[in-house]
């Protein structure tokens, strides 16, 4: 931290420890999404924290959104510091949840471990150590600046790595970020404490069926493979499709090189006789396939129109079908994200900007996330855009094994948001 002569920094620096502990208890709290584990404690321990010091809490659930049950319910936590006179509202979002754990760890992924700098776990850099971050910022200001005017919010929500829906589109859609009531977001997802990012390319997921004849695999002639006509979808996907995304390019600051193109992943594929349960010793039944599924992951650019992104595809899909004998097909769009960009002279941009310089002695790059995160719903559905997304981390270790975050990093970057914070609403 470059100047520590400022009280606030100073402060933040005092919390070290404070921030080291808050990121470990966040870790072990074990909010695996699928299927949505521990949301509930994760909020009602960040909220008693809060409440604690006066913020005003609220605990809200996600009723009916995706994966919400009374088994695995869709919890969120919003944390609301009122100052004494009126101003903007400046809101800290965090998501809870964490992928699942993986092979080829050699750390405890709940543990916390503390070793060379860095603390370890899942989750650690996407993205509780950026909460807990956003979290000793905002106490850090408010106890320096009691009286502060408008607003400080932290938020810590759901199922930010299954779209969302659960989490920030649910509050966005009951009007949590109504421009009218919050003026800046700050999300701190982990893409490194010198870059701020501006926004992120489109999405469109959509499922494919491929259709045959089931008949006995001695004879399958009498049938009709749906894994084949898969297969020619595949093939034609890799001898046209995949050239033509490659040529296309942005002008978009994407990071890293490679998602300055576009892209499509295929996520998965189901066909044929379905997977026995685990134990199963006996052999598959002799059959043609009569169904094929394939999910794909279409990520694309903001020089490019939805429509014409979805009709490379079924256009494909026409081709195939007039050219090969008994091909049919259905394709079902499962969810999309059209392409975001803050301006770079928003105000939390360049209140942002002028932060980063003053804690690390250095301007900051700008760039623009390879995937989603929660500012497609806060800019579509709350209408708001003036967001970014800034926080400690290196996006590159995100769901990888023995995930880590760099306790200077946070405490830099914590710095930074409190500055925002003395900027906007002191």
């Amino acid at each position: 931290m470059a100047d520590t002569k400022d009280p606030l920094l100073a402060e933040i620096a005092r919390r070290r420890d404070d921030l080291i502990a808050l990121t470990q208890d966040l870790i072990r709290i074990r909010t695996l999404n699928p299927p949505g584990r521990d949301y509930r404690t994760i909020c009602t321990f960040i909220g008693e924290r809060m409440g604690k010091q006066g913020w005003k809490v609220d605990l809200i659930r996600a009723k009916d959104t995706p994966g919400d049950s009374d088994d695995f319910p869709r919890w969120n936590v919003i944390c609301r510091h009122e100052g004494a006179a009126s101003g903007d509202c400046v809101h800290f979002n965090g998501h809870h949840d964490v992928v699942e754990v993986g092979h080829g760890w050699t750390k405890d992924p709940f543990g916390g471990e503390v070793e060379d700098g860095r603390i370890y776990g899942r989750g650690a850099c996407d993205m509780k150590g950026g909460l807990a971050a956003s979290i000793i910022a905002a106490e850090a200001f408010v106890a320096l600046n009691p009286d502060h005017k408008g607003a400080v919010e932290i938020s810590a929500t759901a199922d930010e790595e299954s779209g969302g829906y659960g989490g920030v589109a649910y509050l966005a859609d009951q009007g949590y970020f109504d421009p009218a009531r919050v003026q800046h977001v700050i999300i701190p997802e982990p893409l490194n404490k010198d870059r701020i990012c501006l926004g992120h390319r489109g999405v469109w997921w959509a499922e494919i069926e491929t259709k045959g004849r089931i008949a006995h695999g001695s004879m399958p002639f009498l049938g009709d493979s749906a894994i084949r006509h898969m297969g020619a979808v595949m093939a034609e996907m890799e001898r046209h499709l995949f050239p033509l995304l490659a040529s296309k390019h942005t002008d978009m600051p994407v990071v890293p090189d490679g998602a300055k193109q576009s892209t499509l992943n295929i996520n998965s594929v189901h066909g044929g006789e379905p997977e026995q349960y685990k134990g199963f010793t006996g052999f598959p039944a002799a059959c043609v396939a009569d169904r094929c599924r394939i999910v794909i992951d279409r990520r694309f650019l903001i020089e490019e129109d939805l429509n014409e992104v979805k009709s490379e595809i079924t256009q494909m899909l026409d081709t195939i079908r007039d050219e090969r004998p008994n091909f049919e097909y259905e394709i079902r769009d499962m969810h999309e994200v059209i392409p975001t960009m803050t301006d770079k002279d928003a105000p939390v941009v360049t209140t942002t900007a002028a932060a980063i310089e003053k804690v690390l002695g250095q301007q900051p790059s700008y760039v623009v996330s390879p995937g989603t995160y929660d500012q497609k719903h806060i800019d579509r559905i709350g209408r708001l855009k003036n967001c970014i997304a800034y926080g400690p981390g290196i996006l590159d270790l995100a769901h990888q094994p023995d995930e880590w975050v760099g306790i200077d990093d946070m405490i830099d970057s914590a710095g930074v948001m409190a500055l925002v914070l003395k900027e906007l609403i002191a």
